[in-house]
């Protein structure tokens, strides 16, 4: 019970006043969601990315076992996700929104925070969860982009939008820098900081103003889609990476986390590709809501698991 509440306290609330705040403003002033959208997309989503790579100490071997993970994990999900979208028979903006709200998860905002909680701040672990974390926001910006384009643009159009998405080259340069020993000067340095520092606050506010943009009243036919994405990212999800870590045999630390990293809600990506490219919306909104609220319980449960048999 005091990790239910200690999650509560420390990882929903603060995210759900967030939110609350987003609602509230959309409510009284009518933001621009596409300003938001652009701001979280070119400045602070990258910024974040390369504070993180660049500052956390990350091993050949972990990032060699984390990549192995990450490449099966995946490759179950999207299988998940296909089965239920030929069984739903959706249009092609839908088809994109459900994957969009199934692969992509909240890594960064909750995952990072989460992982912190759970394993005391252990170095090995935030290792891994940067990983995975530096994985879900170069997919989203890849991928993510061609998957809400590829039925509605060309594929010349498609590549020239994912080419200008700067965490593409943010990741690897983080990286260079890192292996190179070479430091950020101070003047880069504090504003790189200022925008990683915001990059949280202003998902969270963006997927408010989303949400308080929206009707919510919702149909009977949304209620059961945004249903079945969060059984899959929710509940399939880690059960998925429990199968996975335990086939590969991955030692203690390494698959607790793994798991732990599997486990959060869908991430705001979903909502800032919809919101970016118009691409179902209401949806790709509702998904990272609801999921954001069961959450409480599934991933108390997943902590829970882990204490007894990890």
């Amino acid at each position: 019970m005091d990790i239910f509440f200690h999650i509560l306290v420390t990882n929903v609330l603060p995210m759900g006043l967030l939110i609350g705040l987003g609602v509230i403003l959309q409510r009284a002033f009518t933001l621009d969601i596409k300003t938001l959208s652009k701001l979280n997309f070119y400045l602070f989503s990258p910024a974040i990315m390369f504070n993180l790579i660049y500052n956390t100490e990350i091993s050949a071997q972990s990032i060699g076992k984390v990549m192995f993970f990450f490449v099966l994990f995946m490759a179950g999900q999207y299988v998940l996700v296909e089965t239920v979208i030929r069984i739903r028979g959706y249009s092609p903006g839908m088809k994109s929104a459900m994957r969009n709200s199934v692969l992509f998860y909240n890594s960064a905002n909750y995952g990072i925070p989460l992982n912190q909680l759970a394993f005391s701040g252990n170095k090995e672990t935030l290792a891994i969860q940067v990983l995975i974390m530096m994985m879900q926001s170069l997919i989203p910006n890849t991928y993510g982009v061609y998957n809400v384009n590829a039925h509605k643009a060309n594929r010349a159009a498609i590549w020239r939008t994912i080419m200008s998405m700067p965490v593409i080259y943010v990741i690897p340069l983080a990286f260079l820098l890192r292996y190179l020993h070479v430091p950020i000067p101070q003047s880069i340095e504090t504003p790189i900081t200022y925008l990683s520092d915001a990059f949280i606050g202003t998902a969270l506010i963006t997927l408010g103003v989303q949400l308080g943009s929206m009707s919510w009243k919702v149909s009977r036919s949304l209620v059961i889609d945004v249903s079945l994405s969060g059984v899959l990212r929710l509940v399939a999800g880690p059960l998925l990476a429990w199968l996975i870590v335990w086939l590969l045999g991955l030692e203690r630390f390494v698959a607790a986390a793994l798991i732990v990293s599997s486990a959060v809600p869908t991430s705001l990506s979903s909502v800032l590709l919809a919101v970016e490219f118009d691409n179902e919306k209401e949806f790709a909104s509702q998904s990272v809501f609801v999921s954001t609220l069961f959450s409480i319980l599934t991933v108390t449960a997943v902590i829970f698991f882990l204490k007894l048999e990890l």
